[in-house]
This record gives C-alpha cells, structure tokens and sequence, in this order.
C-alpha cells in the first residue's frame, strides 16, 4: 500500500525529456523507476495496463486566467498475497 506524490515547475522540455525516459521504460520488460521529490519509487507494470488519458479547462465568470491540465495514469494490477507484496518499493536518494 502507500501513495507517493510530487509537483514541480519545470519547462516543457524538461517533462517531454522525462516522458520520453518514463516511455523508453516501460518499452522495456523489467521495473520502471519515478524520481519523486528526492525518493525513487520502483515499480514492475505488467500487461495488461490501463491508460487513463484527460484535458480539462477551469475557468470561472470574472477570472483572468484558466487553469488548464493533462492528467496520465497507468493502471495495472499485480498479485499479492500479502502486505508488504502490495507495498511501494520506496528508497530515499542517498541510500
């Protein structure tokens, strides 16, 4: 179990590089790792994998500008018998 978030600013090049790591990763067989804030989170995405796509706009009456967004998410669901089967693998960078 365990849920591990992070935001930053960062130029659209920076995310279209780290994308495109995320991409050649899961291309792959093995584990995909996410640098979260100073932590990695390893994580094995096996088939089949749900892909959650979305585009939103919010803007309100009398707002100067609209917040608008594209959310990902990949969706799998791996077998485990146990607690610590079902836990993020979580290291702190440094360790």
């Amino acid at each position: 179990m365990g849920e591990l978030e992070t935001e930053s600013e960062k130029t659209r090049s920076e995310v279209a590089s780290y994308l495109r790591e995320l991409a050649d990763q899961l291309d792959g067989d093995g584990d995909v790792t996410l640098e979260l804030g100073g932590q990695h989170v390893r994580l094995n995405p096996v088939n089949p994998v749900t892909f959650k796509l979305e585009g939103e706009s919010d803007w309100s009456e009398g707002d100067t500008e609209a917040k608008q967004s594209i959310e990902f998410e990949l969706v799998w669901w791996r077998e485990a018998q146990t607690a610590e089967e079902g836990t993020l693998d979580i290291t702190t960078e440094g360790r």
